[in-house]
């Protein structure tokens, strides 16, 4: 089995790439344009495998994804490729709307003719899965779950793009009949995230005594869910979900930003004692301006992919997070660069945009 994985030396599509070399026998081909999110230093230990290939390429080229889908000859394509911050898409939305929406389209477009040409047995075979997020939804409010029938209504230009590379999916679907199925999941942790998200963020900042920033009151509800869990879903998808669906992906762990920053301080408290002047690591909270149309709450039904493809998350957030901790700490060599050369911590998402925005 061939399979090209998009944006595989980001944080869910590196798990990906790891994940399928691991656990499957196919050969892999991560298309990614290795932006500043992207690090190659987390594909280190699948690099050398003969299964796996990196190709140093941009979705929106439509000649270049042509060329690669002819030589490769895709079973299945896992679209991860994203611009995915919402802090930065508020700074300038264009690089957003270029990547997720250009690029979701002249991929499908891409595996639209790539697809004509199968015979139809490979046709019917063919899957193009479509990752997508949770904030398509919207803000939910203290009670009720995201369900893969609730009205998209996203609310900042990260979730908009995303938005509309779903429903481009779901037209290439329905117009074309090409077997395409989109997945939304929750807030991802785990090894190997860019440190400008929240757990890293803070994770990194606690150990070097830095401030901890908190949006708003901190009481901002997210559902966790491990990279690993998801990417074990994805492929479970890719086999045996349904072209045309949608599936839900979440942890089933719905926590406030707050609490996590907490929690996070208290393990490292109890790992490494607190800090110099005797006071917690929580001392280090301190509460910014919130982000621009902030959402309150994101929460998850995946009762469907539970039913019908026997998936649920294995790992707890607690232990989950410990794990993600622990990776962090023993692995310096991988985050350190990044804090120095690519991004030190600075607050994004406040900036008065501009036409090339």
């Amino acid at each position: 089995m061939n399979i090209i994985v998009t944006g595989g030396a980001g944080f869910i599509g590196s798990a990906l790439c790891r994940y399928l070399i691991q656990e499957t026998d196919a050969n892999i081909l991560n298309i990614d344009s290795l932006t500043y999110a992207a690090n190659t230093e987390s594909l280190k230990s699948i690099e050398d495998n003969p299964r796996y290939r990196l190709a140093q390429k941009n979705i929106c080229n439509a000649e270049d994804m042509e060329q690669l889908f002819a030589e490769f000859k895709p079973d299945t394509v896992l679209h991860l490729a994203a611009e995915s911050h919402v802090d930065r898409s508020i700074d300038g939305p264009k690089a957003f709307i270029e990547t997720n929406v250009i690029g979701t389209f002249t991929l499908l477009n891409t595996a639209l003719l790539y697809w004509k040409t199968l015979s139809k047995v490979q046709q019917e075979a063919f899957r193009f899965i479509n990752i997508s997020t949770d904030e398509v939804y919207g803000s939910l409010g203290a009670t009720g779950l995201f369900k893969e029938t609730t009205p998209y209504q996203p609310n900042s230009p990260y979730s908009a793009s995303k938005a509309s590379a779903d429903h481009l999916a779901r037209a290439w679907f329905h117009t074309y009949g090409m077997p395409v199925i989109t997945t939304n999941c929750s807030n991802n942790y785990g090894p190997c995230q860019f440190p400008e998200k929240l757990i890293p963020l803070t994770i990194l900042n606690a150990l070097e005594g830095k401030p901890l920033p908190i949006y708003g009151t901190g009481e901002n509800i997210r559902d966790w869910l491990y990279v690993e869990d998801h990417v074990r879903a994805l492929w479970i998808v890719a086999q045996s979900g349904t072209p045309g669906n949608v599936y839900n992906i979440g942890g089933n762990s719905e926590k406030q930003n707050i609490d996590i920053v907490k929690t996070i301080c208290k393990i490292l408290d109890d790992k490494y004692g607190k800090l110099e002047n005797g006071k917690s690591r929580t001392d280090l909270i301190t509460y910014v301006e919130d982000r621009p149309g902030h959402d309150k709450r994101y929460a998850i039904d995946a009762s469907k992919i539970k039913a019908e493809l026997s998936w649920e998350p294995a790992q707890t957030f607690k232990n989950g997070l410990c794990e993600t901790i622990d990776w962090y700490l023993n692995n310096q060599n991988w985050w350190e660069p990044l804090r120095q050369d690519v991004y030190t911590g600075q607050r994004l998402g406040l900036k008065k945009i501009n036409k090339a925005s």
